[in-house]
């Protein structure tokens, strides 16, 4: 049985460092997490795990929840974001491009995956949060246990990555399970992203 309030507290231990940024050291930001799971977990059907890179600085590292931004936590119209959003606390109004590439995608779609990230914390260039840098070997093998405990609980009928960190990162973390590997959205990608989408969720 998944016990979220462990999985959060396992989160927790992290601390920040000049280049890493936990947001769930802020307790409403683990707030947030806990309700995004605690939705989709409850969510009938076929499940499916993508799982990117990391937080970025003007998307979870704001909300807690992965592919996602303030903004669409304020303003999406999805069935999802308007039944969550009560229950989270968000300030700001700030979009992220990857996390609105997505969601116009989800936009028709009412069974949804679950987003996840190879390191779940925000990696940024050193003293400076208003950054992104790419995540090290290191930060992402760190970033394992947390991808192998949701998987085990998630049970997925499909796994895919999103970019070569993500598609890396799901592949050592379950090598037992097929990966399919997705574009990512940005620079240019998202053609070939909601492509890759229709395949994984056709």
């Amino acid at each position: 049985m998944f016990n979220v309030n462990e999985f959060i507290e396992e989160l927790e231990y992290q601390g920040h460092t000049p280049r890493l940024q936990n947001p769930y050291l802020l307790p409403h930001r683990s707030a947030n997490l806990r309700a995004y799971l605690d939705v989709l977990f409850r969510q009938q059907g076929r499940r499916v795990l993508i799982v990117g890179e990391a937080l970025g600085y003007r998307g979870g590292l704001h909300t807690g929840i992965p592919f996602s931004s303030a903004r669409l936590v304020h303003e999406s119209p999805h069935p999802f974001w308007r039944q969550l959003r009560k229950r989270l606390v968000v300030n700001g109004s700030v979009s992220e491009a990857t996390a609105s590439i997505v969601w116009d995608y989800l936009a028709p779609r009412r069974r949804l995956p679950l987003f996840w990230n190879a390191l779940p914390f925000h990696p940024h260039i050193a003293h400076d949060t208003a950054s992104n840098r790419t995540p090290t070997a290191g930060e992402i093998n760190a970033g394992q246990i947390y991808l192998k405990t949701l998987a085990d609980a998630w049970q997925p009928g499909i796994v895919a990555g999103v970019g070569s960190k993500g598609y890396r990162a799901a592949c050592q973390a379950l090598p037992d399970t097929p990966i399919v590997a997705l574009r990512h959205p940005s620079y240019g990608g998202k053609q070939a992203f909601c492509q890759g989408m229709d395949r994984l969720l056709r």
